[in-house]
């Protein structure tokens, strides 16, 4: 199937255009039900910024490939939607680990020219202590990060202005970061524990720009049952909110309370 992002030329099944509970499940389909079904890998793979941007990431993530290639449509197809409207934005992500997710979102950003800049936080030295009750990972887990060299990295690839890495745990962090920055575009909530991602997303629910995307990367994850639990018991339950996408991961939209649609 040809990339219908290009073409304009959507299968006929897929809804028409127009919003459903908050969402647009044309939107929605046309990224996941493309990506599982429709070929859409293949045209991601061959796309020269994807490529390019991958490329400076290498070794740096394991992130799954879908759900970075799910991230670069977001990025190529729907941001340029919501920038004119909110103005300079910013990415943030909530658990980078060795950096490479962070990388590959600011190397995009760079070479669509978009006004975004990322901010990736982490402690850097292993996660935080976790609820044995629910999560899977432990004290520690991801240690193995040399935050220097990877900053170093970050400058010799030229995202400098692009990129900026924030160490320390989220509460003492991220507060200072988003009363900081321009309006989120992007969360993307990566940090597998329960605490982690139900802190993320109280901390930036509010900071977003309207309509933006929140991305939960771990809880699809068999091994993140406690990222899964924060998004059922915040976001779906006490917000009300409809996810856009469940595959390859949770996405959702996040709008001001006096948005009707």
């Amino acid at each position: 199937m040809p990339n219908y992002f290009e073409s304009g030329d959507y299968p006929a099944f897929f809804p028409g255009p127009g919003w459903r509970k908050g969402r647009s499940p044309r939107d929605g389909y046309a990224r996941a039900w493309g990506l599982e079904y429709g070929g859409l890998r293949d045209a991601v793979r061959a796309d020269p910024i994807y490529v390019a941007a991958l490329s400076l990431a290498a070794g740096r993530t394991i992130q799954a490939s879908d759900c970075r290639m799910n991230l670069f449509l977001l990025l190529k197809y729907f941001l340029p939607q919501l920038v004119p409207q909110s103005g300079p934005g910013s990415i943030v992500e909530f658990g980078s680990y060795r950096g490479g997710s962070a990388i590959f979102l600011a190397a995009v950003c760079a070479r669509l020219n978009l006004d975004a800049r990322v901010f990736g936080l982490d402690t850097f030295t292993g996660m935080p202590p976790t609820d044995k009750s629910i999560d899977a990972h432990f004290a520690g887990n991801f240690s193995d990060v040399d935050l220097a060299e990877l900053r170093s990295h970050v400058a010799a690839c030229g995202l400098a202005q692009r990129l900026e890495f924030i160490q320390g745990v989220f509460p003492d962090t991220a507060p200072r970061v988003l009363e900081s920055v321009p309006p989120v575009l992007v969360a993307h909530i990566d940090c597998d524990a329960y605490a982690a991602v139900a802190y993320a997303w109280e901390i930036v629910k509010p900071r977003m720009a309207p309509g933006g995307y929140v991305v939960f990367d771990d809880a699809q994850s068999a091994g993140c049952l406690g990222a899964t639990e924060a998004v059922e018991e915040f976001l779906i339950r006490r917000d009300g909110l409809h996810c856009e996408q469940i595959w390859p991961h949770f996405v959702f939209r996040v709008w001001p309370a006096t948005a009707h649609l």
